[in-house]
């Protein structure tokens, strides 16, 4: 479907007939999705300090930046846990992995490069999920998208996938167009899209074109054996009412001002379906 609609485009452009209607309609709804709810998505700067199990290991510190989709106003922010600690999902993928690993800094980075320092409030290693929050209030409501205006896809259906880029292209706003290639029911609902390269990460939200948010991209894993290991991963596209129902139990962040007697945020509990 993808080539079919490249080979389209280029056929269209070499012999100057305009672009089919459905081409052109669906980038001028994705611009317009992208020019609503690109300042939701967000740059998170991520310190990991990695060390092997054991207590006695060495350590090391790793800086990422990642994906990460406001869903409040107060600045609550969903990214991919696998994204932002990948210890957990390398451990369920390959038991015989005994790094451990702590979030040592985690910030949100605005396209105004202001930093919001941040911690993760809530934890799902069912769903892929961890919640952040800014330790200090924003001094005013930020950009988020509605989760309770979501909407479900059909295979073969296109989405509206939205990012920020690297500093290399001085993490612009992107938007790119993905396809549903699976729709899987149990043990939960979710979204498989295709394999197709484009500029879409964990993190990143999903919307179908109308504007209604498909849900968040994210890695699903089950636990191997021996062989490849990636046989066991796949990026999906989680539910926009499952990201919701787990943001609904994130705490209050508890801010570098409080003490805190429990270094790891909560977990949440997920229902399989």
């Amino acid at each position: 479907m993808r080539f079919k609609t490249l080979t389209l485009i280029l056929a269209a452009c070499w012999i100057g007939l305009p672009l089919p209607a459905e081409i052109g309609d669906l980038a001028q709804k994705g611009r317009e999705i992208l020019k609503k709810n690109q300042h939701a998505v967000v740059t998170v700067p991520v310190v990991l300090k990695l060390s092997s199990g054991g207590g006695g290991g060495q350590s090391r510190e790793y800086k990422q930046e990642i994906t990460g989709t406001v869903v409040d106003p107060s600045g609550l922010t969903v990214v991919a846990l696998s994204a932002c600690d990948p210890t957990e999902m390398s451990r369920r993928v390959s038991p015989e992995n005994k790094m451990d690993s702590e979030v040592t800094d985690i910030k949100i980075l605005l396209d105004d490069g202001t930093e919001l320092s941040s911690e993760i409030v809530l934890r799902d290693k069912d769903l892929d999920l961890a919640f952040l929050r800014p330790k200090t209030k924003p001094s005013s409501p930020m950009t988020a998208v509605d989760l309770s205006k979501s909407g479900t896809a059909q295979v073969l259906e296109d989405v509206i996938t939205l990012n920020r880029l690297n500093k290399a292209v001085s993490r612009a706003y992107s938007a790119s167009t993905e396809q549903i290639s699976a729709v899987i029911q149990k043990p939960r609902t979710f979204y498989v899209p295709d394999s197709g390269m484009s500029t879409t990460t964990l993190g990143c939200p999903a919307f179908l074109p109308d504007g209604k948010v498909v849900g968040i991209f994210v890695m699903r894993a089950v636990s191997g054996g021996s062989g490849n290991y990636r046989e066991n991963l796949s990026s999906i596209i989680l539910p926009a009412e499952d990201v919701l129902k787990a943001a609904k139990q994130a705490p209050e962040a508890k801010g570098d001002g409080e003490k805190k007697e429990d270094s790891k945020p909560p977990e949440a509990s997920s229902d399989k379906k």
